[in-house]
């Protein structure tokens, strides 16, 4: 059966055998239109520029591949030592960037295609208190629907590696960690994806693995810069690893996925309207007089008026290999930027953590935050201001 809107919006809570198997859509209604060719792009030798006073890979057009890589510092590391690490990474991230090997690349001909390899560098807590600096931003708060593992939290330093090949991301990575190796230890790794250029035309909102549209709302244009960057050109970033629980999503009829979500499936359109960037209109009531944007919603709890509380989503799907049972380990690695996480990513995330339906069938099981310190000169490096 099919769950009543009554039954949602009153709070209540869908089971994992509450929906029926998905149904009204016809598998024509589900085909995307062909995505034309687009002869005039060379993916594999583009680039986008290191250098500048803002570090590229945050309001980059985000490439198909990333890898999260977090190290931990060891007992002792002081400034002096931290700002040869970043000298060095800083150096080669620069070099790979172009399209030319890292120093010391042993395989140098896997270097030659950059494929817009972005490198974006972030400090966590412990990195700022090892160099004897107050740190610009603080571990989250509790939420009582995460179930956090330390594989996935935390870290020092963290290298996001970005590019339109896989194969581009995997030599970038190893050259990367063989540059820390001597400054610090890996914590975790991260790979996610996103479809390819050329799957969808441009300007696309891609999907996630639950199947939804993911970034609608994200800011552009001047509301953008001021929602993301400082005047100093630095941002903050909060990562979250968050598992879908894919086998009970998939017990949901179409209408209860769009009834937790807020969205239509297909198109993306919020409840109460009709094309995906229409804005929610929360006063709106359905056919049966009821509000056609459910209370407890994802986007009716996330949604933000004020220009300059917004957040901008970066998110990037993964997929591990399945249990002994089958059962599948994938669900998204969420990045969210942001100039300020107390003012704009805190509430949000507390209102989520509340009353979000979609808790049912998403699990937060990694969690960390890092400054994303400004840009640099091509005389400089990544982190000069608060280690020199």
């Amino acid at each position: 059966m099919t769950l009543s809107r009554r039954h949602l919006l009153a709070g209540g809570t869908l089971g994992a055998g509450a929906g029926a198997v998905a149904g009204g859509l016809g598998v024509a209604s589900l085909r995307a239109a062909p995505a034309p060719p687009d002869t005039a792009a060379d993916f594999g030798t583009a680039t986008v520029a290191y250098h500048g006073p803002r570090q590229s890979g945050v309001t980059t057009e985000p490439p198909a591949h990333a890898a999260f890589v977090a190290f931990t510092l060891p007992a002792g590391t002081d400034r002096r030592a931290l700002g040869r690490m970043m000298r060095l990474l800083s150096d080669d991230a620069a070099r790979l960037t172009r399209g030319e090997p890292a120093l010391g690349d042993t395989d140098a001909e896997l270097a030659v295609l950059p494929a817009r390899l972005t490198v974006t560098f972030g400090f966590g807590p412990g990195l700022y208190r090892a160099a004897g600096v107050k740190s610009p931003v603080t571990d989250l708060p509790a939420f009582r629907v995460d179930r956090l593992g330390p594989q996935w939290s935390g870290g020092d330093l963290l290298l996001q590696i970005c590019a339109e090949d896989p194969l581009t991301v995997t030599h970038a990575q190893r050259m990367l960690i063989k540059d820390a190796r001597p400054f610090a230890a890996v914590r975790w790794v991260q790979r996610g994806f996103r479809r390819s250029p050329g799957v969808q035309r441009t300007g696309f909102t891609q999907r996630n693995v639950l199947g939804q549209l993911d970034g609608t709302a994200n800011p552009t244009g001047a509301v953008l810069d001021a929602a993301v960057w400082r005047p100093d050109g630095s941002t903050t970033l909060v990562l979250r690893r968050i598992r879908a629980e894919i086998e009970k999503w998939d017990l949901l009829s179409v209408g209860d996925k769009e009834n937790a979500v807020g969205r239509r499936m297909i198109s993306g359109a919020p409840l109460s309207g009709t094309n995906e960037h229409d804005e929610p209109d929360f006063a709106a009531l359905d056919g049966s007089g009821l509000p056609s944007m459910p209370e407890h919603a994802h986007v009716t709890r996330a949604h933000v008026t004020e220009p300059a509380l917004k957040i901008l989503r970066r998110p990037y799907n993964y997929d591990e290999a399945p249990n002994a049972a089958g059962q599948p380990d994938s669900g998204l690695i969420f990045a969210a930027y942001q100039a300020d996480i107390v003012r704009q990513y805190l509430p949000i995330q507390q209102r989520l953590a509340e009353k979000d339906l979609l808790n049912e069938w998403i699990t937060p099981i990694g969690s960390a935050v890092f400054a994303i310190p400004p840009g640099c000169a091509a005389s400089g490096w990544v982190g000069e201001e608060v280690l020199s």
